[in-house]
C-alpha cells in the first residue's frame, strides 16, 4: 500500500505538469496559430467541453481494461495530447485539439482520482488532499519548465513535444505501482454516457463553490490589486503567485486536518477562512489586506475539492459514474467563473464581483454536510475494498 501510495501521488504530479507546461506557452501558441484574444477566448473554452462530454467514458475503459491498464492509457493519451496545441495552424484546428486535449485530461482525471479514493480507503486514512497537492506541485514544476523554454526562445512544438515524451514515460514508470483492480466476472458494465447520481450532483454544488472562489481568484486577484488598488505590475502578480502556492501548500497538510477533523467540520472551517477572506478583499484599504484576503481564500478552498472527489468516490456502487458527475460540475464551474466575474464587473465593478464569490464561499459553510456521505470506511486496509472490485 505505501508503493501504492507513491504511486497515484506521482501520477498527479505528471498530470499537473502537463497542464503546467502548457499554460506558459500559450502566447506562443497564439501567435504560431494567428487568433485574436476573442478567439483565443473562445478555443480555450474546448478544454472544458470536450473533459465534460467525455469524462462518463472512464469508468467503461475502466471496467473493460481494469484500472491500472486504463489509467496508463489514458494518462498516456493525456501527456501525448500536449504535443497538438502547438501544431495548431489556425482557430479551427486549435479548437479541435484542444478538445482532444480536454476530453484525454478529463478522462484520466477521473481514473486517477478513483484510484487515489480507493487507496484512500484501503489505507484508512485520509490522502485525497496531498494528492491534489501533488497535481498543484507537478503544475508548478511544468511552469517552470515551459518559463525557461520561454526564456530561451525556444520553438512551443520542439518544447512540448520533450515534454510530452518525458512525461509519457514518467507517467508509464508511475503506474506499475497503482492499485490494480478489476471488475468482478459477473458484473454488469457500466453506460458510456449517462447522468451522475442525485449524491455527486449535491456534492458536486459544494465542489462548485470552492472552484468558482478559486478560478475567480487565479484569474481576476492580480487584475484586482492592478485596478481596483492601484498595484504595480510586479505587485498583482506576485498575489497570483502566493494564491497558487498557498493553495499547494494547503492542500499537502489538509489531510492531517481531516484526519483529526473529518471531512466536514474541515470544509466548514475552510468556508469560514474563505468568507472571511473575501471580505478582507471586497473592503480592503490597501494592497497588503487585499493579498491577504486572496491567501485566506486559498487556504480556506483548498481542501474542497478532493474532499468532494473522496465523497463522490463513496457516494454510491459506481465511484467512476460519481467522480465523472463531480468532476464535470467543477470543470464547469472552472470555465464559467472567469467569464462570469468579468460580466458582472462589466456591469458593475470588480468589488461587486467578488462580493459574489464571499456568498459562494459562505455557502461552503452550509453545504459542507453532504461531504458526510463520503465518510471513510474504518475496516483494515485489506478488507476495505467494495465487493464489486477486486485486486490481481
Amino acid at each position: 500500500m505505501r508503493r501504492a501510495r507513491i504511486a497515484i501521488a506521482a501520477v498527479f504530479c505528471v498530470h499537473g505538469a502537463v497542464t503546467g507546461n502548457f499554460a506558459t506557452r500559450v502566447p506562443w501558441i497564439q501567435e504560431h496559430a494567428g487568433v485574436s484574444a476573442g478567439q483565443l477566448g473562445l478555443a480555450l473554452a474546448f478544454p472544458a467541453i470536450g473533459s465534460s462530454l467525455l469524462m462518463p467514458l472512464s469508468g467503461a475503459i475502466t471496467h473493460r481494461f481494469g484500472a491500472r491498464n486504463a489509467l496508463r492509457g489514458l494518462l498516456a493519451l493525456w501527456t501525448l495530447a500536449l504535443t497538438l496545441p502547438a501544431l495548431a495552424p489556425n482557430v479551427y484546428t486549435l479548437c479541435a485539439v484542444l478538445f482532444v486535449y480536454g476530453a484525454s485530461a478529463g478522462m484520466a482525471d477521473v481514473a486517477m482520482n478513483a484510484l487515489g479514493v480507493e487507496t484512500e480507503n484501503r489505507l484508512g486514512r485520509s490522502i485525497m488532499s496531498s494528492l491534489h497537492g501533488m497535481w498543484s506541485v507537478g503544475a508548478l514544476i511544468g511552469s517552470a519548465s515551459g518559463t525557461l523554454a520561454a526564456h530561451l526562445g525556444a520553438d512551443a512544438r520542439l518544447h512540448l513535444t520533450l515534454a510530452a515524451a518525458v512525461l509519457t514515460l514518467l507517467g508509464f514508470a508511475a503506474c506499475q505501482g497503482v492499485l490494480d483492480l478489476r471488475s468482478a466476472p459477473d458484473e454488469t458494465p457500466p453506460p458510456r454516457f449517462t447522468l451522475p447520481p442525485r449524491s455527486a450532483l449535491v456534492i458536486g454544488m459544494v465542489a462548485f463553490c470552492a472552484v468558482f472562489a478559486e478560478g475567480a481568484s487565479m484569474d481576476w486577484s492580480a487584475v484586482y490589486l492592478r485596478d481596483v488598488l492601484d498595484a504595480s505590475a510586479g505587485t498583482a502578480a506576485a498575489c497570483t503567485t502566493a494564491f497558487t502556492l498557498t493553495m499547494a501548500v494547503a492542500r499537502l497538510a489538509g489531510d492531517k486536518g481531516v484526519d483529526r477533523f473529518g471531512a466536514v467540520r474541515t470544509v466548514r472551517a475552510g468556508g469560514v477562512l474563505a468568507t472571511l477572506g473575501g471580505v478582507l478583499v471586497v473592503f480592503a484599504p490597501g494592497q497588503a489586506v487585499a493579498m491577504a484576503g486572496f491567501g485566506l481564500m486559498g487556504l480556506g478552498v483548498a481542501v474542497v475539492v478532493p474532499l468532494a472527489f473522496a465523497a463522490a468516490g463513496r457516494s454510491g456502487p459506481n465511484p467512476s459514474q460519481a467522480i465523472a458527475g463531480v468532476a464535470t460540475i467543477t470543470y464547469t464551474s472552472g470555465l464559467v467563473a472567469p467569464s462570469a466575474i468579468g460580466g458582472i464587473a462589466d456591469l458593475t465593478s470588480l468589488v461587486t464581483s467578488f462580493g459574489l464569490v464571499t456568498v459562494l464561499a459562505l455557502g461552503l459553510v452550509a453545504g459542507a454536510r453532504v461531504l458526510r456521505a463520503g465518510v471513510r470506511p474504518q475496516e483494515a486496509p485489506d478488507t476495505a475494498s467494495t465487493p464489486s472490485v477486486r485486486q490481481s
